[in-house]
């Protein structure tokens, strides 16, 4: 199991916690909208236990920020 600690969500979420980016040891765990079948099936070589959502922009863009 994973420690998940929160860094921050969505500047238009609202009061939903999604999407939302977390910290954990050794990367990251993103929190978002499940993708519908057409664009999960141009995900490459997906394994059977994993899968992608979407994350807007501003949630990852603020990792490049200085902390």
């Amino acid at each position: 199991m994973l420690k998940l600690m929160f860094l921050w969500k969505d500047d238009t979420s609202g009061g939903a916690g999604c999407p939302a980016l977390y910290a954990t040891e050794g990367g990251y765990v993103v929190q978002g909208r499940k993708l519908d079948d057409a664009t999960r099936a141009e995900l490459r070589q997906l394994a059977d236990d994993e899968d992608g959502v979407f994350v807007p922009a501003n949630v990852l863009d603020r990792l490049r920020e200085p902390r």
